[in-house]
């Protein structure tokens, strides 16, 4: 089980442009066609394409996996004209078709009083996709992680909005499967409940699990939580969760008004968990957890939303979004030991 991780120095990917200046989260890596790596990533920034945008989904390469030059242009971008994800998209997750082709899986976000869904794309390079028809999963889902359990067949991993008094009140995991890759059914049950203990207390964002290369061994799941507020701390109102953000300006600047709600006393770690099965699951402590506020680590105050490699000699490397002590968000990266 991949428990143990090791940080490595600096920044995989910081915002470097105008497309991604404003805030960097939500990456997602694979090994590119020609060799080496591409990291998908989630971004916006003063170049976005339309005022209200709240977010992206562009590219970067690199030979090593550790340096990587950004692309030109938007991989996937939000579309005003599809209610759904009318205002962002974010935290892809890819799969190579039997044919060779990809697909990337991502969550798009219309206004915050329309539940957000799961969304698809297609591309035969990595670079040019095109965002699939209709919607493959519904009901307040996101940041998707797909494993592939062979041809299209495979199970993908979601959060679930939970709402108490007609508030979100959680963000479980649970898990759906495909045999075609577009049409998806909910399983039973959860794979991950969220709100258990202080660590967790404010929701679990994203949940990636890795299938045990030998029969016996175990499933890993590694999952990023969130911690509440500490007593009598009041956050602003983040744009995601704001059905008049448009109207009222927070989504123009989505930005700075996401990053003050993110830095209002809250804290996340990237846990792990292990199951015999990959239905049902134990909890196996912290794998990233930064120096909280006012510390210097480049993940103080919150680590989530990663997504893993296999480095073909036992290890996995780790990306992973993360914000430091003044509020600057990153994607940094950790290997397993």
């Amino acid at each position: 089980m991949q428990k143990n991780w090791r940080k490595e120095a600096g920044a995989r990917i910081e915002g470097s442009r105008d497309l991604d200046h404003s805030k960097v989260q939500a990456p997602c890596i694979v090994k590119a066609p020609a060799g080496g790596y591409r990291l998908f990533y989630t971004a916006v920034g003063p170049d976005k394409p339309f005022a209200d945008c709240q977010g992206y989904i562009l590219s970067a390469v690199s030979q090593d996996g550790l340096r990587f030059e950004p692309e030109p242009g938007i991989r996937v971008a939000p579309d005003p004209a599809l209610p759904h994800m009318a205002l962002r998209v974010l935290a892809p997750s890819l799969t190579q078709l039997p044919d060779g082709r990809w697909r990337m899986y991502f969550e798009g976000r219309g206004r915050a009083d329309r539940p957000t869904v799961i969304g698809s794309a297609i591309s035969e390079d990595q670079v040019n996709w095109t965002v699939e028809p209709g919607i493959r999963l519904d009901g307040g889902v996101g940041a998707p992680r797909f494993l592939s359990l062979g041809d299209s067949v495979g199970r993908l991993f979601v959060f679930r909005a939970t709402y108490e008094a007609g508030k979100r009140a959680g963000t479980p995991v649970v898990s759906a499967v495909t045999s075609d890759g577009l049409s998806f059914e909910m399983e039973s049950g959860f794979r991950m409940r969220d709100r258990t203990d202080a660590l967790d207390s404010a929701g679990i964002t994203a949940a990636e699990v890795i299938a045990p290369r030998m029969s016996g061994e175990p499933w890993t799941m590694l999952y990023s939580a969130w911690q509440d507020l500490p007593d009598g701390a009041v956050p602003p109102v983040h744009p995601s969760l704001d059905a008049e953000a448009v109207a009222n300006g927070s989504s123009a600047d989505f930005a700075a008004a996401s990053i003050a709600a993110d830095m209002s006393g809250y804290r996340s770690r990237i846990l792990v968990a292990e199951s015999e099965d990959g239905l049902n699951w134990r909890r196996s402590g912290i794998a990233i957890a930064g120096d909280d506020y006012g510390g210097e680590e480049i993940d103080a105050v919150h680590a989530e939303d990663m997504s893993l490699i296999d480095l073909g000699d036992g290890r996995y490397r780790m990306y992973y979004a993360c914000c430091d002590a003044h509020g600057v968000w990153r994607v940094a990266s950790a290997v397993s030991r």
